[in-house]
């Protein structure tokens, strides 16, 4: 996103978040406004004019209030529609931004949901799964990426893969990123996870091992982690006994390679 993006985008997150700290029943609130800005977005991306025209930042703001609530008022919840307002009030650099935005904003107030449940954590660690699935999983990968494919198709493709597998919060959000994918599905679910991470005020260490870290072996890897990086950390971990032993560790763009298999490597290149 440009410089003006971003500022409107955190300007509608901080009264996102007022507004669903202090509603009644937050938990179905919240979980409403995602959806419904999702099902908001899925109307913008089949009228572009309509999507110009409600990002359009010469446009005087009254006019895209007025417009947004004869498109939306009665079809959306009071709290989406105010969510609208606010956001086609604000000066976005691009329709295309706005539209991105909105997704961000659908994404959040899932996630806020999540957090009203004390479950956000729990999401963020499926969706992660998820997403290591169908790494493993080329074939379905393949399928949930193929654009031939409707966005229905997919997503029930999807769901039947999800049942009685995840949380409510967890389905909606992987529903989206099938539906409206951003990437590829892999990475779309990593950049949600690591999403519900920072909600908690936590960074993304994605840990690679030779075998199953447990429990009591993630948390004292996150806490050497938050020394080091001055900050609190979300072990997202998975296993690959090619390392031979040890682990990998990647915050942000920075590797650390303590596996065997890495040592080896290195060992060999200075034999050389």
């Amino acid at each position: 996103m440009h410089a003006a993006s971003r500022a409107a985008l955190a300007q509608v997150e901080s009264h996102l978040d007022s507004a669903l700290s202090g509603a009644d029943n937050a938990v179905a609130v919240a979980a409403q406004v995602g959806t419904e800005l999702f099902d908001v977005v899925e109307i913008l991306d089949g009228d572009r004019g309509l999507r110009v025209a409600v990002a359009d930042a010469s446009a005087a703001a009254e006019s895209k209030t007025g417009l947004v609530s004869e498109i939306f008022g009665g079809k959306v919840s009071d709290a989406t529609l105010e969510v609208l307002k606010d956001a086609v009030t604000q000066a976005w650099s691009t329709p295309r931004e706005f539209r991105t935005g909105l997704v961000e904003l659908g994404r959040r107030s899932l996630l806020r949901s999540a957090e009203q449940q004390g479950q956000l954590g729990q999401v963020e660690d499926e969706l992660f799964r998820l997403g290591r699935i169908l790494d493993k999983e080329p074939r379905l990968t393949q399928l949930l990426s193929d654009q031939a494919v409707t966005a229905a198709d997919r997503r029930g493709l999807l769901a039947n893969v999800l049942y009685g597998k995840a949380t409510m919060i967890s389905e909606a959000l992987a529903l989206q990123v099938i539906g409206r994918p951003e990437h590829n599905p892999i990475d779309d679910l990593a950049n949600i996870a690591a999403f519900a991470a920072g909600l908690q005020g936590r960074t993304v260490a994605h840990v690679v091992a030779a075998s199953d870290l447990n429990e009591g072996q993630q948390a004292t890897l996150a806490e050497k982690l938050g020394r080091i990086y001055g900050r609190a950390m979300s072990i997202h971990s998975e296993v690959d006994p090619s390392l031979l032993g040890g682990m990998t560790i990647r915050v942000g763009d920075e590797l650390i390679d303590g596996s065997t298999a890495g040592k080896l490597q290195r060992l060999r290149t200075n034999l050389v």
